[in-house]
């Protein structure tokens, strides 16, 4: 990967390296855009070589741009992604504060950056782990909101609304559903679509999750490597990221991709499922409950409501313009960085 490229192609302010040996902290903190307010930096931990840590910062850190600019909200989008180095020592009994020495390190090298950059949970981060951050830097959100149960409700609130546009009805009862991946906002989702209904197909690299939903809501299960090939009227992505790669498109049998996972396809795979007829909800516009709820301290309820409105939104202008969903929902979230942006920075 040629950074520097890659940064100016997307669009990125800047790309950090963070490392306190004592604790093991190694990260990568991408800054995306600060046009709207400062950058919502989610955190996640992730066992990955360097470039796939890089990789997913530049990702996740777009997403929330695009995210925060679409709720409406004046932040802008921003990643850590941590390399947790030897996983065990972090859950380890015998050394109980290594966690709280990892977060609070990241907490204390980034309270420089507290006015430009604001760090909340997402994958393998929880918001106990957010409070130690807080306690070394005023620079964090979120660590009194259960953001993946309040994701996977918005979520589910935000298919409903697409799939009256796809699917000539809000119902979801017998429609066919496959979710990959069964983390706390995957089974989340799970668990509000099989009360409504939904016939269940999952995947998860961990049999026993799979397990549970299967004796819980009767759900079908796949292995991960099958799943995306599973005849579905909806794909959910819910997993860690890049799950659709270009190359498996045309391996898809749905009708629409709606899911909770940050940034599922890339721009080329975007434009390959459009092409396959497959109507694309991107990440962005149908995964902010969580941190709609955080910023405005609201319910789950307000936030996933929210969410239905501005899918509604979106697939009505897609209606109208003839355009992909995902292009307007990308057009709409630029325009209003564009817009608020020209007006200059506060004072």
């Amino acid at each position: 990967m040629l950074i520097f490229d890659e940064l100016q192609t997307r669009g990125h302010e800047s790309l950090s390296l963070i490392q306190h040996p004592l604790t093991g902290l190694r990260a990568v903190l991408a800054v995306h855009s600060t046009v709207l307010g400062p950058a919502i930096a989610g955190v996640r931990l992730r066992q990955l070589d360097e470039e796939s840590l890089v990789r997913s910062a530049l990702d996740l850190s777009e997403s929330l741009t695009l995210k925060s600019a679409l709720a409406g909200l004046n932040y802008g989008g921003g990643a850590c992604v941590i390399m947790p180095g030897d996983g065990d020592l972090l859950i380890s009994k015998t050394e109980p504060h290594a966690r709280e020495a990892l977060f609070r390190a990241l907490g204390r090298e980034l309270r420089p950056l507290s006015s430009r950059v604001i760090l909340t949970e997402d994958i393998g981060v929880t918001a106990r782990d957010i409070s130690f951050v807080a306690q070394e830097t005023p620079g964090t959100l979120g660590q009194h909101t259960d953001t993946s149960r309040v994701t996977g409700y918005g979520v589910y609130r935000g298919m409903k609304a697409a799939a009256k546009y796809v699917l000539d009805n809000e119902s979801l009862r017998g429609v066919r559903i496959a979710i990959y991946g069964l983390g706390a906002m995957g089974r989340e989702l799970a668990e509000h679509l099989h009360r409504e209904g939904a016939r269940l197909i999952v995947a998860d690299p961990r049999p026993a999750v799979v397990q549970e939903l299967v004796e819980d809501f009767g759900a079908t299960a796949m292995e991960p490597a099958d799943i995306l090939e599973a005849p579905c009227d909806i794909f959910a992505p819910c997993s860690g990221g890049s799950s659709i790669a270009l190359q498996a498109v045309p391996r898809l049998q749905c009708r629409m991709i709606a899911g909770g996972e940050h940034h599922p396809l890339t721009r080329a795979g975007e434009n390959a499922v459009r092409e396959a007829g497959i109507v694309y909800i991107p990440d962005f516009a149908i995964n902010s409950a969580g941190l709609i709820a955080a910023a405005h301290s609201c319910g789950k309820e307000e936030a996933a409501e929210q969410v239905y409105q501005n899918v509604s939104r979106i697939c009505e202008v897609a209606r109208h313009s003839a355009q992909p969903v995902h292009t307007v929902a990308r057009m709409m979230a630029e325009q209003r960085i564009s817009l608020i942006g020209g007006l200059g920075r506060r004072d």
